[in-house]
């Protein structure tokens, strides 16, 4: 696969990325390198990154535990602490080895660490290969509340080795297939139109694509002023969805891309209700989704929590809630309002 520039930084694919990676650490000289890493990337992937990793510089690891629910400021203190005690220094590098919780909050921490180190992205999910680890966002839940807490800042260089998915459950592959058509309705529909319609698809072959295209919109508005909020199609009330299921003891947790799927639906039927989006397209996409994803039960008794969760989403103004909506595929409208008596009969008709 070829390599993508981003605005500071490269992002290098399989077998050339781990070359690319040598020559950084030796070109800056770093005085000392952090692993990031959880309990799950420590034993399925750490082993092969180590193979790969050419350098004799020291190098030392800091374990977390896994999971959404310690994406938070506690564990990066604990991270802070570790890095101080082996003594990290403004000269350090910390490389991220994980899915979208390490990568976003191996950036947090880098980022803020003596006011700034440097810090690599090497993602082993899905999700964090196509969305969380490009893009310069950095961050960590407060709370239920997703990213509440965070700052962009840009990794030294990306690197992208898709032998990592093979660590990974089914589960995980369906959570970071979301994102990538949330680009096909936003941006290809061709991306859409592989995974609906081939069923044994090598999502392998989607992934280049789909960092192509968050890198060209990331481009063009780093800070999501303004084009950039439309990488948050089906996030609005999918985010709410998620931190929802977060929080309640009597729901089992949903990956992101679980919610955020159901988010697609009910933010398509919006875009059908005031912009037109079509009617046989919105039933496309809900079938698509329910054969990929299944059905998740949603009561009625679900929707305010959910709404109330909505109040909190980062592109909101002025107590409005700001959604991103479709006029077609590949044709979208930013900032547009929506009455809460529609978001909850979008996740009516989600249910129907």
């Amino acid at each position: 696969m070829t390599s993508i520039q981003a605005v500071t930084y490269p992002i290098h694919f399989e077998e050339k990325a781990y070359d690319e990676l040598a020559k950084i650490i030796a070109t800056k000289n770093y005085s000392s390198i952090f692993i990031l890493v959880d309990d799950n990337t420590l034993e399925c992937c750490y082993p092969r990154f180590m193979q790969l990793l050419n350098t004799n510089k020291p190098i030392e690891v800091i374990q977390i535990t896994p999971g959404e629910v310690y994406k938070n400021i506690e564990t990066c203190v604990g991270v802070w602490n570790a890095m101080t005690e082996l003594g990290a220094d403004r000269r350090s590098l910390l490389i991220t080895l994980g899915g979208g919780v390490i990568t976003d909050l191996g950036g947090f921490v880098a980022s803020t660490f003596k006011r700034g180190i440097d810090f690599i992205n090497i993602p082993t999910t899905l999700l964090s290969m196509v969305d969380a680890s490009v893009g310069g966002k950095t961050g960590v839940d407060l709370g239920v509340l997703k990213n509440q807490i965070g700052v962009f800042a840009n990794p030294e260089m990306i690197v992208i080795d898709p032998e990592y998915l093979h660590t990974v459950t089914p589960r995980e592959i369906r959570s970071g297939t979301a994102e990538i058509i949330k680009y096909g309705m936003t941006h290809d529909i061709n991306l859409f139109n592989q995974i609906k319609d081939n069923p044994e698809l090598n999502i392998v072959d989607l992934i280049h694509r789909s960092i192509e295209i968050k890198n060209e919109v990331v481009l063009e508005d780093p800070k999501e002023k303004s084009v950039r909020k439309v990488l948050n199609w089906g996030h609005t009330i999918g985010h709410g969805i998620e931190s929802y299921f977060l929080e309640s003891d009597a729901k089992e947790n949903l990956t992101h891309g679980e919610a955020i799927a159901i988010g697609m639906v009910c933010e398509a039927y919006i875009s059908h209700k005031l912009l037109g989006f079509p009617k046989e397209k919105l039933t496309d996409i809900k079938e698509a989704i329910i054969a990929i994803y299944g059905k998740t039960n949603l009561l009625e008794d679900d929707f305010t929590p959910i709404f109330d969760l909505m109040k909190h989403d980062k592109k909101n103004v002025g107590g409005e809630i700001n959604f991103v909506l479709l006029n077609d595929y590949q044709n979208f409208k930013i900032d547009c309002k929506v009455q809460n008596q529609l978001i909850k009969d979008s996740l009516e008709f989600y249910n129907l």
